[in-house]
């Protein structure tokens, strides 16, 4: 086929420089795609031709494999850009010749692409015609996978395009979710309050709501072309989860939520498409506020619970197998046995709940708490934080304070 001509020292003086030692680029990981398919999902899906019912069982235990198909998917944007430069280069030309294809070689790239969103289709129409039978479950928590990696791919699809982020889009952790917004910023510091303008003035805004901050980004026209296409985000702000609060329902309008920060000296009104997008965006963000939350609970009782241990083995006296040591330093001491007080103090505090008054953490003990995710300010104590009890209301505006101001802003 066509990468085997791209080796040929025959067809090497058609080659066009740009496409030169390219063929990484141009076919990304097709021939993994195909070995897979050929040699394994190919035989396997056969063993169901008689009970094409059961054939759902397949896809689960394949469905690692399948994510195969990303890879190939993250690459496609570059194989397109290269094959628009050489198109019409001599090369292809006679390769298409040489080979008696009808389509040209744009048409079998998009293949893959194609097949992937193919198998969900096929499973719907088994679902549709298999109510009833044994395989039907199995049937439907495939094609929940599939719809799962359908996702994944196109989130990141969305992500990769982004330009103008310094940092490491994968300490951001998981993308969960992204999409187009309205956005209405307001910011109360300054000499000029920035909210009557902002008011009446949305920004077009696409955001990519990670496990560790949220990206706000400009969607923009692509220019220029082959490997100068600009990519179609520009990259505007970063909040980090750690940082930010969220009020369910903003006034006038059940589209329409808010995340805020600095004790809401920043307000950024969000807009969806429709109620059920909203819902979903708040119901995730809560999601992930929460984890944090109680990521940050169990840390601090934790370190709690090591730092009373180990001041609990501070205050014991080393005993050798025979008490010769002991029995020594009671000799030394003149016979003073030690109080009663004395005696019974390690064992107080050793049983002690966590919430006990004298043992209750200092607010310098909890800034120095490594705190999971960041979700708490380094200074809010622990009383603090237990307050977060009405949380899952839609009133409710879950926040922490952040430990220094945002500057960027969107």
């Amino acid at each position: 086929g066509y990468a085997a001509e791209m080796d040929n020292p025959a067809m090497a003086s058609i080659i066009p420089a740009a496409l030169q030692n390219k063929k990484s680029v141009l076919f990304g990981n097709m021939q993994e795609i195909y070995f897979f398919h050929k040699t394994i999902f190919l035989r396997e899906l056969e063993t169901y031709t008689d009970h094409p019912e059961l054939v759902g069982r397949c896809f689960l235990e394949r469905m690692g494999d399948l994510q195969i198909y990303e890879k190939y998917c993250h690459n496609k944007p570059r194989s397109e850009s290269l094959w628009r430069q050489c198109s019409d280069c001599a090369f292809f030309q006679e390769c298409q010749k040489k080979l008696e294809h009808k389509l040209g070689l744009d048409s079998y790239l998009l293949k893959p692409v194609q097949r992937i969103t193919k198998y969900q289709l096929l499973l719907k129409e088994l679902i549709k015609y298999s109510k009833g039978c044994e395989g039907v479950v199995e049937l439907q928590a495939a094609l929940s996978s599939l719809l799962g990696i359908l996702k994944a791919v196109n989130d990141s699809m969305h992500l990769i395009a982004i330009n103008g982020y310094e940092g490491n889009l994968g300490d951001l952790g998981r993308l969960l979710m992204q999409g187009s917004f309205s956005v209405w910023a307001e910011h109360k510091r300054g000499h000029v309050k920035m909210m009557e303008l902002a008011r009446f003035k949305p920004m077009q805004r696409h955001l990519f709501l990670h496990e560790k901050a949220l990206l706000f980004c400009k969607r923009r026209e692509e220019n220029g072309e082959g490997y100068e296409k600009a990519p179609p985000y520009s990259f505007k702000q970063e909040l980090s989860m750690s940082a930010i609060g969220i009020t369910e329902h903003a006034k006038g309008d059940n589209k329409k939520f808010e995340i805020w920060l600095n004790s809401r000296d920043e307000v950024y009104t969000v807009q969806a498409a429709s109620e059920e997008v909203k819902t979903t965006w708040v119901r995730e963000i809560r999601k992930l506020l929460t984890g944090q939350l109680e990521a940050y609970r169990e840390a601090s009782q934790q370190k709690t619970s090591a730092h009373l241990t180990a001041e609990d083995n501070s205050t014991e006296r080393p005993v050798d197998v025979n008490g010769e040591i002991e029995k020594q330093r009671t000799e030394e001491e003149g016979g003073n046995e030690p109080s009663s007080a004395g005696d019974k103090k390690p064992q107080e505090r050793a049983t002690r709940s966590f919430s006990s008054s004298d043992t209750r953490p200092k607010r310098q003990d909890i800034k120095s708490d490594p705190t999971p995710l960041g979700l708490l300010k380094s200074s809010v104590s622990l009383d603090t934080c237990m307050e977060h009890r009405g949380f899952f209301t839609s009133e409710d505006q879950v926040t922490v304070e952040p430990e220094e101001e945002q500057e960027n802003k969107p």
